[in-house]
């Protein structure tokens, strides 16, 4: 079945800017992004977190606009402009009525193009970020999890965090921040992307006139794939009321053919009410309120995480647990039953999730980065259906090894010992 709404188009502009756009006619609102694919991947480790940095500066006023104004003229189009930084990627989107598609456009345009990157602005920034980074340090669901990719990926560009450090965000001067800008801001790094109640053509328009002049800068980054490193590490700290437990599996990378067997497989583990570690830890043990598996897939790795919160006294027996969990099924075929409703249950999350044009656009924009090509709905949920229990087992087997998986121990632990012996699995 081809589903006839599904229009996505692509051009490549003569500076190498790619404009992809997909069609929604039942929709009267149009989201657009400049997608970057920077990200912290690709940072000095000296100057790591400069690409959010530089996410959050580009705020701070351009050429054109104060910091005022791009906050009055997005607010004036009634719209909602956004951005974010990740491991491989850095996004500036911006949703609007179909009307304003231009304007909000131009003002996309403006922030990745002419930032003034002002002295005192960085000065500011610096302090905000700082505290960004102390806020995130008194998140311990989030601490954990950092703390985990850090020591997964230890030596590795992708393991170092997002925000950075308040050491390298004190090498940030104006001239560090605009020789990475100019680098990585170019137009064959570049990706625009639009869903909703827009024509591609427009658009095409709109980014040739806006980013056409841009001139493409040779592509000397080069990484390797970053090399899984098994260990268990620990971090006291006594003011948690909680031990919050990560533990990390290797996946295959995005462009994989496996993303769906491995996504299934984090979705049985611990994808939802229904899923093996909620029934077992929180159902049935009463161990925990939050236990969950997730996977975050990269252009050539992949890492599963496990993430349990739980009492000081009952933190062994829920790592216990969820090595347990993963050994069944590594030795057990799936039931045709639960392997349904894991698939039921993906499908009908990816469905929902593409119902907003901000969804579909990033979506979009993320099959062009890591594919090259689109998928369609109908395409992927028929992927989904076609894989196996013996896959998702075969996967299971592949990750699920001891010499492979890593965790992560947080909180008051004083009293409380974690060897490297209990991550057999």
């Amino acid at each position: 079945m081809t589903n006839e709404l599904y229009t996505a188009k692509k051009t490549t502009l003569p500076n190498g800017l790619i404009v992809v756009s997909e069609a929604m006619p039942q929709v009267r609102t149009a989201a657009v992004g400049v997608w970057v694919k920077s990200g912290s991947r690709v940072e000095p480790a000296e100057v790591n977190g400069i690409s959010h940095f530089i996410e959050h500066m580009v705020f701070k006023g351009t050429a054109r606009r104060s910091a005022e104004q791009i906050a009055q003229e997005a607010d004036a189009l009634g719209g909602h402009l956004d951005a974010f930084t990740a491991k491989e990627l850095v996004c500036f989107n911006m949703k609007v009525l179909d009307q304003h598609l231009p304007e909000a456009f131009d003002i996309l345009a403006d922030l990745v193009t002419a930032p003034a990157f002002r002295d005192a602005d960085i000065e500011k920034e610096r302090a905000v970020i700082t505290e960004e980074i102390k806020m995130e340090e008194d998140n311990p669901e989030y601490l954990v999890h950092e703390l985990l990719s850090q020591n997964f990926w230890h030596g590795h560009a992708i393991g170092r965090p997002i925000l950075g450090t308040v050491k390298t965000l004190g090498r940030f001067n104006h001239d560090v921040v605009t020789d990475f800008h100019q680098r990585w801001y170019a137009p064959n790094r570049m990706v625009v992307c639009g869903a909703g109640h827009l024509e591609h053509e427009r658009l095409v328009e709109l980014a040739a006139a806006k980013l056409g002049g841009l001139k493409a800068q040779s592509d000397g980054h080069r990484d390797s794939a970053p090399q899984a490193r098994a260990r268990l590490t620990t971090r006291s700290k006594k003011d948690l009321e909680q031990v919050h437990l990560c533990v990390g599996a290797p996946a295959c990378p995005l462009p994989d053919e496996r993303r769906y067997a491995v996504s299934l497989l984090a979705n049985i583990l611990g994808g939802g009410m229904s899923s093996r570690l909620f029934q077992r830890i929180r159902e049935k043990e009463g161990l925990a309120y939050a236990v969950f598996a997730d996977v975050q897939a990269y252009r050539d790795t992949g890492l599963m995480t496990v993430y349990a919160g739980t009492a000081r006294e009952t933190a062994q027996q829920a790592l216990h647990l969820i090595l347990m969990e993963m050994r069944r099924l590594k030795k057990e075929p799936v039931a045709v039953e639960e392997l349904q409703r894991a698939k039921d249950n993906l499908k009908t999350s990816l469905m929902l999730s593409l119902e907003s044009t901000t969804a579909r656009m990033s979506n979009l924009a993320r099959q062009e980065v890591y594919f090259g090509r689109f998928f369609n709905p109908d395409e992927i949920l028929a992927a989904i259906d076609a894989v196996s229990a013996e896959q998702v087992q075969a996967a299971a087997q592949e990750f699920f090894q001891a010499g492979l998986l890593g965790a992560t121990v947080l909180g008051h632990l004083d009293g409380l010992e974690f060897s490297r012996d209990a991550l057999e699995c």
